[in-house]
């Protein structure tokens, strides 16, 4: 039997650009926390902050030897550019989805979904709490 693991990740900013941080919350098929990551990143774009805290939960969950992950983003635009839904225009956000791009090899199955933010309430409040210890 496959476990598939999920990912919760999200970026914020305050500012857009202004102070940003990500978190990302790493949990087993039944729910148990795996593992957490948060940090912040300086100024950046909400959308930088997305996709970079995205990036970093990936890192994560091969840390931690994860071959299954479904990823629940709260950001539509994040979810619908990696799945290829929409087009990215911007470059420093092809950067960062080819990094994606990337790190999505490294599994056995990946799914990117897109939840409502208080679905992602765990991740958000890592964010809040890094930028929160920031300053």
């Amino acid at each position: 039997m496959t476990k598939t693991y999920s990912l919760y990740t999200d970026g914020g900013a305050r500012g857009n650009p202004g102070l940003a941080a990500v978190g990302a919350v790493l949990r087993d098929e039944n729910d148990n926390l795996i593992d957490t990551y948060s940090a912040f990143i300086g100024i950046s774009t909400n959308n930088i902050a997305e996709y970079t805290a995205l990036i970093q939960g990936l890192r994560l969950a091969r840390l931690n030897n994860v071959d299954n992950l479904t990823c629940y983003l709260d950001s539509e635009l994040v979810v619908k550019q990696i799945n290829g839904i929409y087009k990215v225009r911007d470059d420093n956000l092809k950067i960062l989805k080819q990094k994606v791009d990337d790190w999505s090899t490294h599994f056995n199955t990946i799914e990117f979904v897109h939840v409502p933010r208080i679905k992602n309430k765990n991740a958000d409040t890592l964010v809040n709490e890094a930028l929160d210890e920031a300053f």
